[in-house]
């Protein structure tokens, strides 16, 4: 009998377009070789141009979600993504915090076109309520901003805002400077040492899926294993090959590709 693999449960949104939130966080779980597991949080009308409307689901189909996987079947790693509310966050964060797996959290403010994913009062409830009990926290420069007010503007900004996030207590934080006007650098710091991780330039815009995928990634080999600046190396290195292969979609912003490897082969 054929031996399970490593298991990653994704609490996120879901994207009709199949580009971002949870089709992208299994997509690249099984691409990583893991078995991905999900629990809807809110759902969105959303294609290529953006997001023409989203739904949160209610907080106790959301519970009802949580246990019924990690009673039974459990998880080696969780990722969150799009948690929509006040009320989802601490219902989320409730649960998580008392099961023991690593737990990746991106931050989800806005999607790749701009659209509003997290209530302007929801804030707060990231901020003291799920980044504690986070192992890594994936903020882009935007909801750097907005979880503490610093603004990264050079390259020079990455530590100081790593530092701002980490006052909220997660065990690492992963600050993405890929709009970064120089170098592409992403700056991991855990309150003492710090790592960085280099990504190829592009000219390729069809990136729509970055930053949920990169996180997957992350929670993927954490599942698997590996230490947290190890995981974020392979994540990186597969999301690059991802974003350097993605693809046109429609009228708008494409996805990334996250079978580039088997289409590599």
């Amino acid at each position: 009998m054929s031996v399970a693999p490593p298991r990653v449960l994704t609490v996120a949104g879901s994207d009709s377009g199949g580009g971002a939130g949870i089709q992208a966080d299994l997509k690249t779980m099984l691409a990583l070789g893991a078995h991905g597991m999900s629990v809807v949080c809110a759902v969105t009308a959303q294609n290529s141009l953006g997001v023409q409307g989203a739904w949160e689901l209610p907080p106790e189909a959301v519970e009802a979600q949580l246990e019924s996987v990690l009673s039974d079947m459990g998880a080696q790693a969780v990722k969150t993504g799009m948690l929509a509310s006040t009320t989802l966050v601490e219902t989320v964060a409730a649960r998580l915090s008392e099961y023991p797996a690593p737990l990746v959290v991106d931050p989800v403010g806005v999607s790749k076109h701009g659209d509003a994913l997290l209530a302007r009062d929801a804030v707060d409830a990231v901020r003291y309520k799920l980044l504690p009990v986070a192992t890594v926290v994936t903020p882009n420069l935007w909801e750097v901003e907005l979880l503490t007010g610093v603004k990264v503007e050079s390259e020079r900004d990455l530590r100081r805002a790593a530092e701002a996030v980490k006052e909220f207590g997660p065990q690492w934080v992963l600050v993405k400077g890929g709009h970064l006007p120089g170098r592409p650098v992403d700056l991991l710091y855990d309150g003492a040492e710090t790592y960085e991780y280099l990504a190829s330039r592009h000219d390729n815009r069809h990136t729509h899926g970055t930053g949920c995928t990169l996180a997957s990634a992350i929670a993927t080999r954490l599942a698997f294993g590996d230490e947290v600046p190890e995981a974020v190396g392979a994540a990186k290195e597969y999301v690059t090959g991802a974003i350097e292969a993605g693809f046109p979609l429609g009228a708008g912003i494409g996805p990334v590709d996250h079978g580039w490897r088997l289409r590599a082969r």
